[in-house]
């Protein structure tokens, strides 16, 4: 019989929020975190606008001398994960050390040190480059420092799956602890893409938002008037437990997670097939793994990214998996406040879905005004919502089709 797994501590830093209460608080409250950029000068840019992460002092959870060997997402990692061990108590010590792992996904990793570096290297040759070039921008090296800061000798990995990297970290973690081959895993994913070739390469594919005269306005997903999605940036790291470890050290359970799919689609690089069926598959994958029937669903976290494809075809994704249930599921996007992490994205959300059911309220989807014929569920518009929710999902769908699913249970014991 498979190990039950619970959560037992989140952490987020996100454009709403510097800390997973202060995000959680301001998500309920519907807080827009997009505005103008300000890491660049946007003088040429079609966009202007990104869900940028305010007041984020590295200095509080790094040492200055360590700054100069990360990216910004690592910074971002290492922060969420201080977070989300403080809120688990999780002390690693040396005889739990081996069992204790990290799997933090990325979908790009240090963008803003390949940019700076290449820089260097344009102006001043090859001697100019730093030697901290490699280690501060590779996608794994978010798991490295976590692991080398917390002493964890566990299983260590990193995906880079686009924007279903972090979920994919979490559910295959998961999948570690159910097996036995960790006690704990502290999962997630981080992004710092809000850089000139990353706003501008997604500018260029025409995916993102150009609503730059009104920018707490401009994610708004499943609304007909959306116009693309905006890049965010932050992380959010997930500490996983084996049931009997966490209740042994006496630590807080916040939910439990019971399942996990993951498919591809096999049609485009970027585009989801017009049967929406890898997202059909991943949904079906995942109840059918915890063995849930659709209509004890009670919630779902959408990717809803507030392109017109993505939400268009994730709605029907839903109604093909959840029959006439669709109707009665309420269905938010939180990527209405926080922007989209891209790679990001699923720790963040997973987290969020866990704060949902430990405290039984639905955030809402912002800046929901004007609805599309196609887009007609329940998408907590506006306003967050008390609900009574036993169970619920978290998608993530990511370039090159590939698609993940994970599905929580309130804890009760």
């Amino acid at each position: 019989m498979a190990r039950r797994v619970v959560v037992t501590g989140v952490g987020l830093v996100s454009a709403v929020g510097v800390g997973t209460e202060e995000t959680w608080k301001n998500l309920l409250t519907g807080q827009s975190g997009v505005g103008l950029i300000t890491h660049f000068d946007t003088t040429n840019f079609a966009v202007k606008i990104a869900a940028e992460v305010k007041h984020f002092d590295p200095l509080q959870f790094i040492e200055k001398k360590e700054l100069k060997k990360m990216g910004l997402f690592i910074q971002f990692a290492l922060a969420a994960a201080e977070f989300a061990i403080r809120q688990a108590r999780l002390k690693i010590k040396p005889d739990i050390a081996e069992r204790v792992g990290v799997y933090i996904g990325s979908g790009i990793g240090g963008f803003d040190v390949i940019e700076r570096e290449h820089t260097a290297l344009m102006q001043g040759g090859p001697r100019k480059i730093s030697p901290f070039f490699i280690p501060a921008s590779i996608v794994n090296l978010a798991s490295g420092f976590v692991s080398i800061r917390w002493g964890a000798k566990g299983p260590n990995s990193a995906t880079c799956t686009a924007c279903s990297s972090s979920a994919h970290a979490v559910g295959d973690s998961f999948r570690l602890i159910q097996r036995g081959d960790a006690d704990v895993m502290i999962a997630g994913g981080a992004e710092a893409a809000i850089t000139p070739m990353g706003v501008g390469g997604f500018a260029a594919m025409r995916a993102l938002s150009t609503r730059n005269e009104a920018p707490e306005k401009a994610s708004r997903p499943f609304d007909a008037e959306r116009d693309g999605f905006v890049v965010g940036e932050g992380a959010g790291i997930l500490i996983l437990e084996e049931l009997n470890f966490a209740l042994e050290r006496g630590a807080p359970v916040l939910a439990e997670i019971i399942g996990y799919g993951m498919t591809g689609d096999a049609f485009h690089i970027t585009q989801p097939s017009e049967d929406a069926d890898g997202a059909v598959r991943a949904m079906r994958n995942t109840l059918a793994s915890a063995n849930v029937a659709p209509e004890q669903v009670g919630y779902i976290n959408a990717h809803g990214t507030s392109t017109p494809y993505n939400d268009r075809l994730e709605t029907l994704a839903i109604k093909k998996v959840f029959g006439e249930h669709a109707w009665k599921i309420p269905v938010s996007s939180t990527k209405s406040m926080t922007g989209h992490l891209l790679g990001g994205a699923g720790g963040l959300e997973a987290g969020i879905v866990v704060l949902a059911l430990r405290d039984q309220i639905l955030p809402p989807t912002i800046n929901y005004e004007h609805p599309d014929p196609e887009c007609d569920l329940d998408y907590v518009p506006n306003q967050a919502r008390p609900a009574q929710v036993e169970y619920a999902l978290s998608n993530s769908f990511g370039f090159g089709g590939t698609n993940a699913a994970l599905l929580f249970k309130r804890y009760s014991g």
